[in-house]
């Protein structure tokens, strides 16, 4: 079906009160998520995943993915009223948000955050609409040595994804990939890694990796900081732009739509390094670039636009292909895996109710989140006095009660906590954990591809020079490689990091 049709049909399979109310919870999850700093859509997405167990496929892959452009609209209250990114997209938004709350303009800059979120976001989806079965399509003339080389690929486009060291990452990614060979080999039945426990003969839980890396690990990190910031006011009046606000918001909105979706099409451009790449963008074009960081609202306007399209074009990669190009996007993917869905080039076409179902409730997700922005922003306001310290606890809980929900296995806690000490560790030595969860995902699909195209011919690895797709994929893995080696990168925050 063309894309039109496709979309028409998301709507028709989308909008039933019972997946309506699931879009609309993870909304508010993923506003609240973005509110309230320590937590971040990582970490709500692994404490989340258990849920998609007992719902359909289509009700929790809408609800996870509410939870993630929510956290992108909800990440600016904290931001302009306390000084405090919500969530890592959010950092660049303090500068002038902040200084424009100072100065008696809260309102103004809340308004154009969530007006330019729900413009960003709503053009992105559009994009999606039609970008993403453009891109499956083509993909669909796959087979098992194209779908090896397309994780290889994504595999090389996790190394953007590294805000520091490049080593580091590659260590990483080894542990990821280890990781995902843990269990019975599919092929022969013999036992891998399992040091002589019937516990891993299943392999490493998905969800106890999940929730220990991203889960356990913010909790510890959380805890050893003092968070103390005061609201620079309670009271929120005239949130909408004033006519020479929209003048001033109206190009850079654009702008961040574009650059925003082009970098989240792109793997590890994401919402982070959109926003980023948006405020400097912003700057440099400003006839008076001094008034950035003293309240200019293009500084506000600009990246709350970028890291919502962001999301947008971050889907393309993942429901297209199955090469996840952010973190979030990993946990994603890790979520259809567990539903039992393959992801890759066939997945539009196998799964169209899913795919435009998604597609669909982007649509209307956005308007949930534009009224819970506005209309209800003295609700987040009044959630920002809760401290920490009884947040915490909450979500410890969860994190228990979801780890062991998805076997009944006790030692799925062990390996959960295990994981949280390690991630926690890791994090402290400023290790980015995106390249090992994105690894351990796309290991076990890219050595059954493997595997699968050796059979496929007697010619063994020369079979893959033979694919004229190969070779292709292969060529922009060895030229993104080498842009790594020849050329300095610069350092882009990263969400591990925070």
């Amino acid at each position: 079906m063309d894309a039109l049709s496709g979309l028409m049909h998301g709507f028709a399979v989308v909008l039933q009160p019972q997946l309506l109310m699931f879009c609309l919870l993870g909304s508010v999850i993923g506003t609240l998520v973005g509110v309230l700093p320590g937590i971040g859509p990582l970490a709500a997405l692994a404490l989340l995943l258990p849920v998609t167990f007992t719902l359909p496929p289509i009700a929790g892959m809408l609800m996870l993915a509410a939870i993630f452009y929510g956290a992108m609209y909800g990440g600016s209250t904290t931001s302009i009223l306390l000084n405090l990114p919500g969530e890592a997209a959010s950092v660049v938004t303090c500068r002038d948000g902040y200084q424009m709350a100072l100065k008696g303009r809260a309102g103004p800059a809340l308004g154009v955050a969530a007006f330019g979120s729900f413009i960003a976001g709503t053009l992105s989806v559009i994009a999606l609409t039609f970008f993403a079965p453009i891109l499956g399509s083509f993909a669909i003339r796959f087979g098992p040595p194209e779908n090896f080389a397309l994780m290889v690929l994504g595999l090389v486009c996790t190394l953007y994804m590294i805000s520091g060291s490049v080593l580091k990452g590659l260590v990483m990614i080894a542990l990821g990939v280890l990781l995902g060979t843990v269990g019975i080999d599919v092929v022969n039945g013999r036992e891998r890694y399992t040091f002589g426990t019937i516990n891993l003969t299943g392999g490493v839980e998905i969800l106890a990796l999940v929730i220990g890396l991203y889960g356990v690990s913010e909790i510890l990190l959380n805890v050893e900081r003092v968070i103390s910031s005061t609201l620079v006011t309670e009271k929120l009046r005239h949130l909408f732009p004033t006519r020479a606000d929209w003048k001033a918001s109206a190009a850079p909105i654009a702008r961040g739509s574009l650059l925003g979706f082009l970098l989240g099409v792109v793997p590890g451009g994401g919402p982070i390094t959109a926003a980023f790449m948006s405020y400097a963008m912003e700057q440099r074009i400003s006839k008076t670039p001094e008034r950035f960081g003293r309240g200019a609202i293009e500084g506000v306007a600009g990246p709350e636009s970028a890291n919502n399209a962001a999301v947008g074009g971050s889907m393309v990669p993942v429901l297209s292909l199955g090469i996840p190009g952010t973190p979030v996007t990993a946990l994603l993917l890790g979520a259809l895996i567990i539903q039992g869905i393959q992801p890759g080039p066939l997945f539009i076409q196998q799964q169209p109710d899913l795919f435009w179902g998604i597609v669909a409730s982007m649509y209307i997700g956005n308007v949930f989140l534009l009224i819970l922005n506005l209309p209800m922003v003295g609700l987040w306001v009044q959630l920002l006095k809760v401290p920490y310290k009884y947040l915490f606890p909450v979500v410890l809980l969860l994190s228990v009660v979801g780890t062991y929900s998805a076997n009944k296995n006790v030692f799925d806690l062990w390996v959960m906590l295990g994981f949280g000490a390690f991630g926690w560790l890791l994090r402290k030595l400023r290790y980015d954990l995106a390249p090992l969860i994105i690894a351990f995902i796309l290991a076990p699909m890219m050595e059954q591809s493997l595997r699968q195209s050796l059979v496929m011919s007697s010619a063994g690895v020369w079979f893959f020079a033979q694919r004229p797709i190969v070779v292709v994929i292969c060529v922009i893995s060895a030229v993104l490689v080498g842009l790594i080696v020849f050329k300095p990168r610069k350092n882009i925050p990263s969400g591990g990091d925070l």
